[in-house]
């Protein structure tokens, strides 16, 4: 060993190890990281600037700069060590440099040339070839980090989380999406949240952006009625924020307000629905239990993993036997424990909030939207604690226009197509214009009606990244019926009839 008992390549690969483990920033049990690093010492012996580049790296703390340190990928790109398998670049990552890690939360900086997400045969596992970061660019509905805008993390949670969290996957499959806790928010905190003003009338990324702050009761209050008369009493802004009166109850007569900046009329004069959401609560691809109902005047539900069969505002899972529940689903049920919030605002804009000491998973298209994502192509992760919304009305009720008219469209253009009316050049007239229509012009009332719906897991999630596929194979989890929304697409579905294919010559 050298004078400054710092450890060259050419030294034992005990000495490296000793130098090393006494770096390491003890996340994990001393067993295990002496194991990962004797693993990764013994790989890279045969690599002797690699292997210099390393000790350089760790003994320095980063300090100087240091070439990629690369193993071998596997064909899962995991690495097993002491039995456990994980992500090699996020193992060495934990041991010496951020011992509380998520695996989400790594981006390679732009000199590696062997990062996890570049595929290449070989991964860098160099802990200063990565960064933590906090995507920037991208809001995730609203969350925002220590005042720091609306940044969010977005990245795949087990597979190519280190990815740039900016772009859309380019594989095509569903994504895991994280969304953290702002910071711990007081219980009594949660009906009185501040709001930042939207910039239109429109319900878009940019006015979702929030601080979880407590603030006190005001005077304001909105109400809409059944004849659309809006009478807004809006607060004066204090401090770049708006306070907002606490969530009250209204009879069935009143569209409620809660905690909302509510400067635009309803969408539609319907009456409110009776209820405001149904829950269905599911154990594998079981209903378990009746379909509970909250009504329009409890705007805020819990769904908890306890006893109590009152109902009213709360849907306690505990309480539903399943004859055919197995070892594993129990385990789950057990960690349910206080659940969620879900928390209706305005005319049918839902926010839930984390409440159990395990994250929960979603699937929402409004979210899948901020974060860029295409409709379904997301499993979003919610930590405990946090805040987040996960539906919002009228962006929906855009949807299921446009999705309504491109269909009615496409309908009309396909009926053409096999007649062959389509002019121009290439129109033949027969199945091929047809067939590039058939995608658009299959969108059905399912596909609608799964807009208005949110689907939730707890404990476990799914995707490419677990061993549940999808949401039917997790232990515990429900399915959200908003029905204002369906009520809005009931009469979308209405107001836009399919025409009637023309006859044939």
């Amino acid at each position: 060993m050298s004078i400054t008992n710092t450890p060259t390549s050419n030294d034992a690969c005990l000495s490296i190890v000793h130098s090393l483990m006494c770096h390491r920033q003890g996340g994990e049990s001393e067993t295990f990281a002496k194991r990962a690093i004797e693993s990764l010492v013994k790989k890279l012996k045969e690599k002797k600037d690699e292997l210099d580049s390393l000790i350089t790296a760790i003994t320095t703390n980063g300090a100087h700069p240091s070439k990629c340190v690369t193993i071998q990928r596997t064909l899962d790109g995991r690495l097993q060590v002491a039995g456990r398998k994980g992500f090699p670049h996020v193992i060495y990552a934990r041991l010496w440099r951020w011992p509380d890690l998520h695996k989400n939360e790594l981006k390679h900086v732009k000199y590696c040339q062997f990062a996890f997400d570049l595929k290449c045969d070989s991964v860098c596992v160099n802990p200063y070839h990565y960064e933590r970061v906090v995507s920037a660019g991208i809001d995730l509905s609203g969350l925002t980090l220590s005042g720091s805008g609306s940044s969010g993390l977005m990245v795949k949670d087990e597979y190519d989380y280190d990815c740039p969290s900016s772009l859309p996957s380019s594989e095509g499959h569903i994504q895991t999406i994280q969304h953290p806790p702002t910071r711990p928010v007081a219980q009594e905190a949660f009906s009185t949240s501040a709001l930042l003003p939207p910039t239109d009338g429109s319900s878009s990324a940019s006015s979702s952006a929030f601080s979880s702050i407590a603030v006190g009761p005001t005077n304001a209050t909105s109400t809409w009625t059944r004849n659309n008369n809006f009478t807004p009493n809006v607060p004066h802004p204090q401090n770049g924020h708006i306070q907002h009166h606490p969530a009250m109850h209204h009879t069935g007569h009143y569209w409620p307000v809660h905690n909302e900046i509510a400067f635009q009329p309803p969408i539609s004069n319907h009456p409110a629905p009776e209820y405001w959401c149904s829950i269905a609560y599911f154990e594998m691809d079981v209903q378990v239990g009746e379909t509970f109902k909250v009504p329009s005047n409890c705007p805020i539900v819990t769904v908890d993993g306890y006893v109590d069969p009152s109902g009213g505002d709360r849907f306690c899972l505990g309480q539903l036997s399943n004859v055919h529940r197995t070892e594993a689903i129990e385990r789950a049920r057990l960690h349910i424990g206080k659940g969620v919030q879900l928390e209706c605002k305005g005319e049918g804009d839902v926010w839930v909030r984390c409440l159990s000491d395990h994250a929960v998973f979603v699937q929402s298209y409004y979210l899948d939207r901020e974060a860029g994502r295409a409709p379904g192509d997301a499993v979003h992760k919610i930590y405990p604690s946090a805040y987040i919304k996960v539906f919002d009305l009228r962006q929906c009720h855009r949807q299921m226009q446009q999705q309504a008219a491109t269909a009615q469209a496409a309908a009309a253009a396909q009926a053409a197509a096999v007649a062959g009316n389509i002019p121009g050049p290439g129109s033949v007239g027969g199945i091929a214009p047809a067939i590039s229509l058939s995608a658009a012009a299959g969108i059905g009332v399912d596909d609608l009606r799964r807009l208005c719906i949110l689907r939730m897991s707890f404990v476990k999630g799914w995707g490419p990244d677990y061993p549940r596929q999808s949401i039917k194979e997790t232990p515990c989890w429900i399915e959200i019926h908003l029905h204002r929304a369906l009520q809005l697409l009931d009469e979308v579905l209405h107001t836009m009839p399919i025409a009637d294919p023309q006859p044939l010559d």
